[in-house]
């Protein structure tokens, strides 16, 4: 295999298990991705999720291709990403059921329209109103860069949910600057 015009022996990959144990020792942000339009309302938990710019606000989302939800981002366009804070461990925990329903998901918790018409957790640490720009393939996943459209930060909220060893632990947050202390910053 060629990467970057360099021969890469593809005997020298991990196992996948080990990656995964490796992995699950990396602290990641619990967030709960969603999308509605014409495939439907759909929605899960994602700890892939990072920034990517901020000239323009551009952040990327890591989408299983085998997930059932999706298609339902790919033609939909739109992501409403809610990073989630102290108290949401059981709205994670529904959204990364693949046994549950779309509408037993989005009975937990209260959920608001953005406007780009994603659906967006009221009671967010921060949500992130987005629109699909670019789509690139790796392995077994999509890597979805997303252009910010609208962001809500809560003050009500005092730590982040983060993911670390298998386990959801707290992170506090720092004041908000009372410059920001506003609805709509984009």
């Amino acid at each position: 295999m060629q990467l970057n015009g360099v021969a890469v022996d593809e005997q020298t990959f991990v196992p996948a298990e080990l990656f995964r144990e490796a992995m699950s020792r990396l602290g990641a942000p619990v967030t709960v991705v969603a999308t509605d339009g014409p495939a439907g309302r759909q929605g899960l938990t994602v700890s892939a999720m990072t920034s990517v710019s901020d000239t323009p606000p551009t952040v990327l989302v890591c989408l299983n291709r085998s997930n059932r939800s999706h298609e339902a981002f790919q033609r939909n366009g739109v992501v409403g990403i809610s990073i989630l804070g102290r108290g949401h461990d059981d709205v994670a925990g529904v959204f990364a059921s693949s046994r549950r329903a779309p509408e037993e998901k989005f009975a937990s918790g209260v959920w608001r329209v953005g406007k780009t018409g994603a659906p967006l957790l009221d009671d967010a640490a921060v949500t992130l109103d987005c629109v699909i720009e670019d789509i690139r393939t790796s392995g077994t996943h999509d890597v979805l860069f997303c252009a910010v459209r609208d962001i809500v930060i809560s003050d009500a909220i005092a730590a982040g949910l983060a993911w670390c060893g298998r386990a959801f632990h707290h992170l506090p947050f720092a004041p908000l600057a009372a410059s920001l202390k506003v609805r709509d910053t984009v």
